[in-house]
């Protein structure tokens, strides 16, 4: 990305780019108030589409390691996810569980015929067809040897085949759909708005030193009097991806996801239907996991992302195998909480 041609209007959101490499980006946003920071950060972590290994068909394993243990270390391999809007959802596919409009197809097989520990790393993963584009699916690789993580050993004799199923998902159903790693975040370095109240012992300037920001700011003056109208203006951001996306387009997806929740609640309020095929509808074309972990049918455009419901609901609700949505009975007799109403 070049950043010095970036054209932003002066009443606009500022960018200063302080720091760039490969898997990170330092940079100040300012012009902004600190709702709309703290909701780029907050969606960065969490709601930005990202392509992880969901389900491993486990053929033959013969290693010391359980296959639930393999299967959650392969899921945690981070893969390529350039322009994984190329790929559907998985509730949006008409398939029943996975195809190649919803999934990409990885495969791994080995076996150790040698005396020696045979280690089966990330690399061994094979990428299978088709595929929506060139990048999307290649696990992440960036050690000096190019070998990337260890998945698993094997002694002599020991073999393991199983296929694995990739998906697009967000970090707010698992975290193996997380793009970074960590995201810095800080504003108001000298404390002039007194957000903190720092406990010390006996000097909290000793106790508490400031961070590399406090250098882009002008310090507090001694005797310098309390402005009770002061608004954090400027914020600063410390990302580093995992791979699967490079830092500034981390960013940009963040940047993307926030204005798709805010035009879906524009419509909402405006009632204005006819907007759904320009991708403005983040609910409904970006911030959703795959199967489903979001609920089921009915309850409109919103309910179809639920949050935190699990894959056993039935019928739209979070209902479970003692009662189904107007039941309530259990081994034990009926409950409240199944019931249409409360009991009088």
């Amino acid at each position: 990305m070049d950043y010095d041609t970036m054209d932003l209007e002066d009443s606009g959101p500022r960018v200063v780019v302080r720091e760039v490499t490969i898997d990170r980006v330092d940079f100040t946003l300012s012009s902004v108030d600190l709702a709309f920071a703290n909701s780029l950060r907050r969606v960065i972590l969490a709601e930005i589409p990202i392509l992880a290994i969901d389900i491993v068909e486990v053929e033959a394993n013969t290693s010391v390691l359980a296959d639930e243990l393999i299967a959650h270390r392969l899921g945690l391999i981070p893969l390529n996810s350039k322009q994984v809007d190329d790929l559907l959802y998985s509730r949006d596919c008409d398939c029943d569980q996975y195809c190649d409009s919803c999934s990409i197809t990885l495969s791994l097989h080995a076996r150790c015929t040698g005396n020696e520990i045979m280690r089966i790393y990330a690399r061994d993963l094979v990428l299978g067809e088709p595929r929506p584009n060139e990048w999307v699916g290649h696990p992440i690789i960036s050690d000096p040897d190019g070998l990337g993580c260890v998945v698993a050993k094997l002694r002599q004799g020991q073999e393991l085949r199983l296929k694995c199923i990739a998906k697009k998902g967000i970090a707010k159903e698992h975290a193996k759909w997380a793009p970074t790693s960590s995201v810095g975040f800080e504003y108001d370095p000298h404390n002039k708005l007194r957000h903190l109240d720092y406990w010390y012992e006996e000097d909290p300037i000793k106790e508490w030193p400031k961070s590399k920001n406090a250098a882009w700011e002008e310090p507090l003056q001694e005797g310098e009097p309390f402005n009770y109208d002061a608004i954090p203006e400027k914020f600063y951001f410390d990302l580093e991806s995992i791979g699967n996306l490079e830092p500034d387009a981390v960013v940009q997806q963040g940047i993307k996801v926030l204005q798709q929740k805010l035009a879906a609640v524009i419509q909402e309020l405006t009632g204005d239907e006819g907007r759904d095929g320009d991708g403005m509808n983040g609910y409904a074309d970006g911030l959703r996991s795959p199967e489903g972990m979001n609920g089921g049918g009915g309850g409109g455009e919103f309910a179809m992302d639920q949050g935190y419901t699990t894959p056993y609901v039935n019928n739209g609700g979070g209902t479970s195998n003692w009662g189904g949505v107007a039941g309530g009975q259990t081994p034990y007799g009926a409950t409240p909480y199944g019931q249409n109403g409360w009991a009088a």
